[in-house]
């Protein structure tokens, strides 16, 4: 197993910091940091967690980091559904349904839906009853041909967008099961025509159903500053209508036209 020096030195490296630039921001000596990954000072925790903080070391990461230095973890992992959270999972419940008409939806690290709106339903609608057992991944839904990739118009490009996403996540923090889910469905292909994305923000998702087109543009809102790893770790992903006639199938009777399709 890694030293805590080495994990964070890795963290350093990750961040492309030197370790001068890391003693700057986290307030102490370039020597100490030299020190502290080479295993010849051994740091506090509350030192650990200072330069993680520095770092942005994802909460799991952290505790990883306070083992490896002999510490107990510091942050607990409750489950968004368990009686430890019922306030959070409230709030949430709230920001989804005053999104609607229009769709929302919950994504943990693996980008497993783990609460929508009501408004997600009348995209399932067709689906293969294999990728709606639970738990549901929003990118297997997505781009399996069984799932909503055949009314996925610009499937590449949303690909690449997911492919981008994913891909620094990864370069963030390892995840076995994610990096399954980037081979199987993201992993470019060598015949593949890459689509470069130059902005994520103006990319929208442009879904056709019964001859109608439906074009969605997306906002990700994470907690600003969680102290459990699980709400560190979900994400709300909030769906917009890119014109008025997108706006008008979630407004009129467009979502249960999408039924009927």
């Amino acid at each position: 197993m890694d030293s805590v020096g080495q994990l964070l030195r890795q963290w350093r490296h990750r961040r492309r910091l030197s370790q001068l630039d890391l003693a700057i921001a986290a307030d102490v000596s370039a020597r100490h940091v030299s020190l502290v990954e080479t295993g010849k000072s051994n740091p506090s925790a509350d030192m650990i967690l200072r330069l993680a903080d520095q770092l942005d070391v994802p909460l799991r990461e952290r505790n990883r980091l306070l083992l490896a230095a002999g510490f107990a973890p510091r942050y607990a992992e409750r489950p968004l559904d368990g009686e430890a959270l019922p306030a959070v999972r409230d709030a949430i419940a709230r920001v989804l349904r005053a999104h609607e008409p229009y769709p929302a939806l919950v994504i943990d690290r693996r980008w497993n839906i783990v609460m929508s709106n009501r408004a997600i339903d009348a995209f399932l609608t067709g689906v293969d009853p294999d990728l709606l057992r639970p738990p549901i991944n929003m990118v297997r839904l997505g781009l399996d041909p069984r799932g909503l990739a055949p009314h996925l118009v610009n499937l590449a490009e949303v690909r690449s967008l997911l492919r981008t996403r994913i891909a620094r996540q990864l370069a963030t923090a390892a995840d076995p099961e994610l990096t399954a889910i980037y081979e199987e469905l993201l992993a470019p292909h060598a015949e593949e025509v890459i689509h470069p994305i130059e902005s994520e923000v103006v990319i929208p998702m442009i879904f056709r159903f019964g001859g109608r087109e439906l074009r969605l543009f997306s906002t990700t809102t994470t907690f600003g500053t969680p102290t459990d790893i699980t709400l560190d770790e979900v994400a709300i992903e909030s769906y917009y209508p890119a014109d008025a006639e997108s706006a008008a199938y979630f407004t009129t009777s467009g979502a249960d036209a999408r039924a009927d399709a």
